[in-house]
């Protein structure tokens, strides 16, 4: 990862003075790990669920699980219901989500390397799929980066 990333993303958060907080899965909390490492983070990082069976999704993070059900654990619906979700659940303004199948198995007939992402702030949520190549280890760092980034640039624009 970016040494940078998570410090110019924490830096943008602080200066617009929201919250933000994670809701992930396949990522396990490492978005939630290597968001604090940044020292300063208690300012404005309520925290993070780690959802990593469906029923955690949709009893503690109320998912519904009807969009479960059509789309599938590993679906830009998931992920977006869960980054909404959680900023209802935590008052944030800011929340990130991640599901997928970091490997090495198919899951759900999804191929391992598949992350669904959302990024939610006030009225609005964008959410992405991603086909990532490498040990589940990679995969996992891949899309901690790639969400970080793509949380910067969707800051920059609303800024």
């Amino acid at each position: 990862m970016k040494a940078n990333s998570m410090a110019e993303l924490a830096e943008l958060i602080r200066q617009k003075q929201w919250t933000l907080c994670s809701c992930e899965s396949c990522t396990g909390g490492l978005f939630s790990s290597r968001l604090t490492e940044v020292p300063g983070v208690s300012a404005f990082f309520k925290g993070g669920v780690v959802t990593y069976w469906t029923e955690v999704k949709t009893n503690v993070v109320h998912v519904d699980p009807a969009i479960i059900e059509a789309e599938g654990v590993v679906s830009e619906a998931t992920a977006k219901a869960m980054a909404e979700q959680c900023a209802e659940l935590m008052h944030c303004d800011m929340a990130v989500a991640f599901t997928g199948n970091a490997g090495p198995d198919v899951m759900e007939n999804k191929p391992a390397g598949m992350i669904c992402t959302a990024i939610h702030v006030p009225g609005q949520t964008w959410t992405f799929t991603d086909l990532l190549n490498g040990t589940r280890h990679e995969v996992r760092e891949q899309i901690v980066e790639r969400v970080t980034e793509r949380s910067l640039t969707i800051l920059r624009q609303i800024w």
